[in-house]
Protein backbone atom coordinates (compact mmCIF):
# COMPACT_ATOMS: atom_id res chain seq x y z
CA UNK A 1 0.00 0.00 0.00
CA UNK A 2 1.28 3.52 -0.81
CA UNK A 3 1.51 4.62 2.82
CA UNK A 4 3.43 1.54 4.01
CA UNK A 5 6.71 1.64 2.10
CA UNK A 6 8.61 3.38 -0.66
CA UNK A 7 7.49 2.17 -4.07
CA UNK A 8 8.80 2.41 -7.62
CA UNK A 9 6.16 4.00 -9.85
CA UNK A 10 6.25 4.22 -13.64
CA UNK A 11 4.12 7.16 -14.82
CA UNK A 12 3.37 8.12 -18.42
CA UNK A 13 2.27 11.68 -19.14
CA UNK A 14 4.49 12.89 -16.30
CA UNK A 15 5.23 16.26 -17.95
CA UNK A 16 1.56 17.00 -18.44
CA UNK A 17 -0.69 19.20 -16.34
CA UNK A 18 -2.16 16.41 -14.22
CA UNK A 19 0.85 14.09 -14.49
CA UNK A 20 3.28 16.65 -13.08
CA UNK A 21 1.05 17.36 -10.07
CA UNK A 22 0.67 13.62 -9.48
CA UNK A 23 4.45 13.22 -9.71
CA UNK A 24 4.89 15.85 -7.00
CA UNK A 25 2.42 14.06 -4.73
CA UNK A 26 4.02 10.64 -5.21
CA UNK A 27 7.47 12.04 -4.47
CA UNK A 28 6.17 13.90 -1.42
CA UNK A 29 4.82 10.58 -0.11
CA UNK A 30 8.34 9.11 -0.32
CA UNK A 31 8.08 7.09 -3.53
CA UNK A 32 10.43 6.85 -6.52
CA UNK A 33 8.98 7.92 -9.87
CA UNK A 34 10.09 7.13 -13.40
CA UNK A 35 8.32 9.69 -15.55
CA UNK A 36 7.73 9.25 -19.28
CA UNK A 37 6.45 11.83 -21.77
CA UNK A 38 7.02 12.71 -25.42
CA UNK A 39 6.04 16.32 -24.60
CA UNK A 40 3.60 16.61 -27.49
CA UNK A 41 1.19 18.29 -25.08
CA UNK A 42 3.17 18.24 -21.82
CA UNK A 43 6.07 20.56 -21.00
CA UNK A 44 9.44 19.97 -19.39
CA UNK A 45 8.88 23.24 -17.52
CA UNK A 46 6.34 21.37 -15.40
CA UNK A 47 9.16 19.14 -14.13
CA UNK A 48 12.00 21.67 -13.97
CA UNK A 49 11.78 21.87 -10.18
CA UNK A 50 12.60 18.14 -9.96
CA UNK A 51 15.92 18.41 -11.80
CA UNK A 52 17.98 17.55 -8.73
CA UNK A 53 15.51 15.18 -7.10
CA UNK A 54 17.23 11.79 -6.81
CA UNK A 55 13.89 10.01 -6.48
CA UNK A 56 12.77 11.14 -9.93
CA UNK A 57 13.98 9.99 -13.34
CA UNK A 58 12.62 11.24 -16.65
CA UNK A 59 12.50 9.45 -20.00
CA UNK A 60 11.45 11.44 -23.06
CA UNK A 61 9.74 8.82 -25.19
CA UNK A 62 6.41 8.15 -26.82
CA UNK A 63 4.20 5.82 -24.76
CA UNK A 64 2.89 4.29 -28.00
CA UNK A 65 6.12 2.29 -28.26
CA UNK A 66 7.13 -0.49 -25.83
CA UNK A 67 9.33 0.76 -23.01
CA UNK A 68 12.19 -1.31 -21.62
CA UNK A 69 12.61 -0.95 -17.86
CA UNK A 70 15.16 -3.07 -16.04
CA UNK A 71 14.30 -2.43 -12.40
CA UNK A 72 11.29 -3.82 -10.51
CA UNK A 73 8.09 -1.77 -10.52
CA UNK A 74 5.21 -1.56 -8.08
CA UNK A 75 2.88 0.50 -10.27
CA UNK A 76 2.44 1.34 -13.95
CA UNK A 77 0.25 4.45 -14.25
CA UNK A 78 -0.95 5.52 -17.71
CA UNK A 79 -1.74 9.24 -17.90
CA UNK A 80 -0.39 9.93 -21.40
CA UNK A 81 -2.86 11.20 -23.99
CA UNK A 82 -3.91 14.44 -25.64
CA UNK A 83 -7.00 15.45 -23.67
CA UNK A 84 -8.36 18.77 -24.94
CA UNK A 85 -10.50 18.78 -28.11
CA UNK A 86 -8.16 21.05 -30.13
CA UNK A 87 -5.20 18.82 -29.26
CA UNK A 88 -6.77 15.43 -29.95
CA UNK A 89 -8.50 16.71 -33.09
CA UNK A 90 -5.08 17.86 -34.33
CA UNK A 91 -3.53 14.48 -33.39
CA UNK A 92 -6.34 11.98 -34.01
CA UNK A 93 -4.20 8.96 -34.92
CA UNK A 94 -1.73 9.58 -32.09
CA UNK A 95 -4.61 9.87 -29.61
CA UNK A 96 -6.10 6.56 -30.72
CA UNK A 97 -2.76 4.81 -30.69
CA UNK A 98 -1.54 5.97 -27.26
CA UNK A 99 -4.79 4.71 -25.73
CA UNK A 100 -4.81 1.47 -27.72
CA UNK A 101 -1.25 0.30 -28.46
CA UNK A 102 0.15 2.35 -25.60
CA UNK A 103 -2.24 0.85 -23.09
CA UNK A 104 -1.48 -2.66 -24.37
CA UNK A 105 2.31 -2.26 -24.07
CA UNK A 106 1.99 -0.76 -20.59
CA UNK A 107 -0.33 -3.54 -19.44
CA UNK A 108 2.26 -6.04 -20.65
CA UNK A 109 4.92 -4.13 -18.72
CA UNK A 110 2.80 -4.25 -15.56
CA UNK A 111 2.10 -7.97 -16.04
CA UNK A 112 5.78 -8.79 -16.60
CA UNK A 113 6.80 -6.76 -13.54
CA UNK A 114 3.95 -8.10 -11.39
CA UNK A 115 2.96 -4.47 -10.87
CA UNK A 116 -0.43 -2.85 -10.40
CA UNK A 117 -1.92 -0.84 -13.26
CA UNK A 118 -3.66 2.53 -13.09
CA UNK A 119 -5.56 4.00 -16.06
CA UNK A 120 -6.52 7.65 -16.33
CA UNK A 121 -9.79 7.55 -18.26
CA UNK A 122 -12.23 10.39 -18.81
CA UNK A 123 -15.79 11.59 -18.42
CA UNK A 124 -15.83 11.70 -22.23
CA UNK A 125 -16.65 7.98 -22.18
CA UNK A 126 -20.21 9.13 -21.36
CA UNK A 127 -20.39 11.16 -24.59
CA UNK A 128 -23.35 13.54 -24.78
CA UNK A 129 -25.11 11.92 -21.82
CA UNK A 130 -28.80 11.09 -21.66
CA UNK A 131 -28.48 10.40 -17.91
CA UNK A 132 -27.76 13.24 -15.52
CA UNK A 133 -25.65 13.24 -13.39
CA UNK A 134 -23.50 10.43 -14.77
CA UNK A 135 -22.85 7.40 -12.54
CA UNK A 136 -20.20 4.82 -13.40
CA UNK A 137 -22.97 2.37 -14.32
CA UNK A 138 -24.10 4.57 -17.24
CA UNK A 139 -22.90 3.17 -20.59
CA UNK A 140 -22.85 6.51 -22.38
CA UNK A 141 -24.13 8.10 -25.58
CA UNK A 142 -21.14 8.30 -27.91
CA UNK A 143 -20.96 8.93 -31.65
CA UNK A 144 -18.44 6.23 -32.57
CA UNK A 145 -17.44 7.87 -35.87
CA UNK A 146 -17.78 11.56 -35.00
CA UNK A 147 -14.76 13.85 -34.70
CA UNK A 148 -14.61 13.48 -30.91
CA UNK A 149 -14.61 9.67 -31.15
CA UNK A 150 -10.81 9.65 -31.52
CA UNK A 151 -10.68 10.46 -27.80
CA UNK A 152 -14.01 9.12 -26.52
CA UNK A 153 -13.71 5.70 -28.13
CA UNK A 154 -9.98 5.49 -27.47
CA UNK A 155 -10.61 5.77 -23.74
CA UNK A 156 -13.55 3.35 -23.88
CA UNK A 157 -11.30 0.82 -25.61
CA UNK A 158 -8.53 1.41 -23.07
CA UNK A 159 -10.97 0.71 -20.23
CA UNK A 160 -12.11 -2.49 -21.95
CA UNK A 161 -8.52 -3.64 -22.45
CA UNK A 162 -7.57 -2.95 -18.85
CA UNK A 163 -10.60 -4.88 -17.60
CA UNK A 164 -9.74 -7.78 -19.94
CA UNK A 165 -6.25 -7.99 -18.42
CA UNK A 166 -7.81 -8.04 -14.97
CA UNK A 167 -10.15 -10.88 -15.91
CA UNK A 168 -7.67 -12.98 -17.89
CA UNK A 169 -4.45 -12.33 -15.96
CA UNK A 170 -5.81 -11.31 -12.54
CA UNK A 171 -3.95 -8.02 -12.87
CA UNK A 172 -4.64 -5.55 -10.08
CA UNK A 173 -6.12 -2.49 -11.82
CA UNK A 174 -7.54 0.94 -11.06
CA UNK A 175 -9.58 3.13 -13.43
CA UNK A 176 -10.57 6.74 -12.85
CA UNK A 177 -12.87 8.79 -15.05
CA UNK A 178 -11.61 12.36 -14.81
CA UNK A 179 -14.10 15.19 -15.13
CA UNK A 180 -13.05 18.74 -16.09
CA UNK A 181 -9.96 19.62 -14.07
CA UNK A 182 -8.16 22.94 -13.87
CA UNK A 183 -5.28 24.58 -12.01
CA UNK A 184 -1.69 25.81 -12.37
CA UNK A 185 0.44 24.22 -15.12
CA UNK A 186 -2.46 23.98 -17.54
CA UNK A 187 -1.27 24.55 -21.09
CA UNK A 188 -2.42 28.11 -21.84
CA UNK A 189 -3.10 27.06 -25.43
CA UNK A 190 -4.93 23.80 -24.76
CA UNK A 191 -8.18 25.26 -26.12
CA UNK A 192 -10.42 24.21 -23.25
CA UNK A 193 -12.99 26.54 -21.78
CA UNK A 194 -11.13 27.51 -18.59
CA UNK A 195 -7.90 28.39 -20.39
CA UNK A 196 -9.74 30.13 -23.22
CA UNK A 197 -11.77 32.29 -20.84
CA UNK A 198 -8.75 33.19 -18.67
CA UNK A 199 -6.57 34.10 -21.66
CA UNK A 200 -9.29 36.21 -23.23
CA UNK A 201 -10.13 37.95 -19.95
CA UNK A 202 -6.49 38.79 -19.21
CA UNK A 203 -6.10 40.22 -22.72
CA UNK A 204 -9.31 42.22 -22.31
CA UNK A 205 -10.94 40.40 -25.22
CA UNK A 206 -14.53 39.12 -25.46
CA UNK A 207 -14.87 35.63 -23.99
CA UNK A 208 -15.98 33.11 -26.63
CA UNK A 209 -19.08 31.14 -25.68
CA UNK A 210 -20.23 28.34 -27.99
CA UNK A 211 -23.95 27.80 -28.53
CA UNK A 212 -26.24 29.70 -26.17
CA UNK A 213 -23.89 29.25 -23.20
CA UNK A 214 -26.45 27.27 -21.22
CA UNK A 215 -24.60 23.97 -21.58
CA UNK A 216 -23.07 22.91 -18.26
CA UNK A 217 -19.79 21.54 -16.98
CA UNK A 218 -18.38 20.67 -13.57
CA UNK A 219 -14.90 21.84 -12.58
CA UNK A 220 -12.51 20.33 -10.03
CA UNK A 221 -9.21 21.74 -8.85
CA UNK A 222 -6.18 19.59 -9.65
CA UNK A 223 -5.21 19.05 -5.99
CA UNK A 224 -8.59 17.46 -5.32
CA UNK A 225 -8.13 15.12 -8.27
CA UNK A 226 -4.65 14.05 -7.13
CA UNK A 227 -5.99 13.33 -3.66
CA UNK A 228 -8.64 11.06 -5.18
CA UNK A 229 -6.03 9.27 -7.29
CA UNK A 230 -3.81 8.63 -4.30
CA UNK A 231 -6.66 7.33 -2.20
CA UNK A 232 -7.69 4.90 -4.95
CA UNK A 233 -4.16 3.50 -5.03
CA UNK A 234 -4.83 2.36 -1.46
CA UNK A 235 -8.04 0.50 -2.34
CA UNK A 236 -8.46 -2.85 -4.05
CA UNK A 237 -11.34 -1.68 -6.21
CA UNK A 238 -11.35 -2.64 -9.88
CA UNK A 239 -14.30 -0.77 -11.36
CA UNK A 240 -14.15 2.75 -12.78
CA UNK A 241 -14.45 5.63 -10.32
CA UNK A 242 -15.68 9.12 -11.20
CA UNK A 243 -13.48 11.93 -9.89
CA UNK A 244 -14.99 15.36 -10.39
CA UNK A 245 -16.79 18.24 -8.75
CA UNK A 246 -20.59 17.81 -8.82
CA UNK A 247 -21.13 21.58 -8.69
CA UNK A 248 -22.59 22.48 -12.08
CA UNK A 249 -21.99 25.73 -13.97
CA UNK A 250 -23.25 27.00 -17.29
CA UNK A 251 -20.65 28.43 -19.61
CA UNK A 252 -22.14 31.87 -19.07
CA UNK A 253 -21.79 31.49 -15.31
CA UNK A 254 -18.18 30.38 -15.68
CA UNK A 255 -17.43 33.34 -17.94
CA UNK A 256 -18.93 35.71 -15.38
CA UNK A 257 -16.86 34.24 -12.53
CA UNK A 258 -13.58 34.41 -14.46
CA UNK A 259 -14.34 37.93 -15.67
CA UNK A 260 -15.07 39.03 -12.11
CA UNK A 261 -11.86 37.52 -10.68
CA UNK A 262 -9.55 38.63 -13.48
CA UNK A 263 -10.65 42.01 -14.84
CA UNK A 264 -14.34 42.46 -14.16
CA UNK A 265 -15.00 43.87 -17.61
CA UNK A 266 -14.87 41.14 -20.27
CA UNK A 267 -18.00 40.75 -22.42
CA UNK A 268 -18.94 37.49 -24.16
CA UNK A 269 -19.22 36.67 -27.85
CA UNK A 270 -21.18 33.72 -29.23
CA UNK A 271 -20.16 31.12 -31.82
CA UNK A 272 -21.87 27.94 -33.09
CA UNK A 273 -21.69 24.85 -30.89
CA UNK A 274 -19.15 22.25 -32.15
CA UNK A 275 -20.41 18.86 -33.34
CA UNK A 276 -21.20 16.33 -30.57
CA UNK A 277 -20.35 18.85 -27.85
CA UNK A 278 -22.05 17.56 -24.65
CA UNK A 279 -24.95 19.65 -23.35
CA UNK A 280 -24.48 18.53 -19.75
CA UNK A 281 -21.61 17.09 -17.78
CA UNK A 282 -21.85 16.40 -14.05
CA UNK A 283 -20.36 13.50 -12.11
CA UNK A 284 -22.19 11.28 -9.71
CA UNK A 285 -19.46 10.83 -7.09
CA UNK A 286 -21.43 8.61 -4.70
CA UNK A 287 -18.99 5.76 -5.33
CA UNK A 288 -15.90 7.90 -4.62
CA UNK A 289 -17.50 9.12 -1.40
CA UNK A 290 -18.29 5.58 -0.30
CA UNK A 291 -15.10 3.81 -1.34
CA UNK A 292 -12.52 6.58 -0.89
CA UNK A 293 -14.23 8.90 1.58
CA UNK A 294 -13.41 11.53 -1.04
CA UNK A 295 -15.11 14.65 -2.26
CA UNK A 296 -13.64 17.87 -3.71
CA UNK A 297 -12.59 20.47 -1.13
CA UNK A 298 -11.39 23.48 -3.12
CA UNK A 299 -14.18 25.97 -3.97
CA UNK A 300 -14.32 26.86 -7.66
CA UNK A 301 -13.69 30.58 -7.08
CA UNK A 302 -10.64 29.85 -4.92
CA UNK A 303 -9.20 27.42 -7.45
CA UNK A 304 -9.86 29.75 -10.37
CA UNK A 305 -8.18 32.61 -8.51
CA UNK A 306 -5.02 30.51 -8.08
CA UNK A 307 -5.16 29.45 -11.72
CA UNK A 308 -5.54 33.04 -12.93
CA UNK A 309 -2.54 34.06 -10.78
CA UNK A 310 -0.51 31.32 -12.49
CA UNK A 311 -1.56 32.55 -15.93
CA UNK A 312 -0.59 36.10 -14.98
CA UNK A 313 2.84 34.85 -13.92
CA UNK A 314 3.58 33.01 -17.15
CA UNK A 315 2.36 35.99 -19.17
CA UNK A 316 4.94 38.16 -17.39
CA UNK A 317 7.66 35.59 -18.09
CA UNK A 318 6.98 35.93 -21.80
Amino acid sequence: MPGDRSMKIFLTGAAGFIGSHLTDRLLAEGHDVIGVDNCCTGSLKNLAHLKNNSSFRFIQQDAISPLSIQEPLDWVMHFASPASPPKYLAMPIETLRVNAEGTFHLLELARNKNAKFFLASTSEVYGDPLVHPQPESYWGNVNSIGPRSVYDEAKRYAEALVCAYHRKHDLSIRIIRIFNTYGPRMDPEDGRVVTNFINQALRGEPMTVYGDGKQTRSFQYVDDLVEGIYRLMNKEFYGPVNLGNPEEYTMLQLAEIISEISTGRSPVSFKPLPQDDPKQRKPDISQAKKILDWSPRIPVKEGLSQTIDYFRTIRKEK
